[in-house]
């Protein structure tokens, strides 16, 4: 069993604008966001996860956190990102984070 500080940790970084998973005290990879003018919706702009850490599963860690956490502040996503757009239509239990006069944008 892996020790718990080796777990992946996703946190928010709003002064870099993107949600962050580490592993360990490593960085792993992050979403960067950007907030709307008016504070109610949040554009999911771009995933990555670092080459060392690809294929383990850690891109669904930082989507699934990056939605509940907009869930839980009640702000709209607007999924720009094509994976988190891709996440979305695998678990549509999540498509209702997306406006539904946005939806038809993104496909969903």
């Amino acid at each position: 069993m892996e020790p718990a500080t080796d777990a992946p940790a996703v946190t928010d970084n709003p002064s870099a604008s993107r949600y962050e998973l580490h592993v360990g005290a490593e960085l792993a990879g992050f979403v960067e966001y950007r907030r709307s003018e008016h504070g109610t919706e949040l554009s999911l702009l771009h995933t990555e996860i670092e080459p060392a850490f690809q294929g383990k599963g850690l891109a669904t860690h930082l989507a699934r956190y990056s939605l509940d956490d907009a869930r839980e502040r009640g702000l709209g996503v607007l999924p720009s990102c094509p994976y988190i757009t891709s996440w979305i239509k695998k678990h549509p239990d999540y498509a209702d984070v997306v406006p539904r006069d946005r939806r038809a944008d993104f496909g969903l």
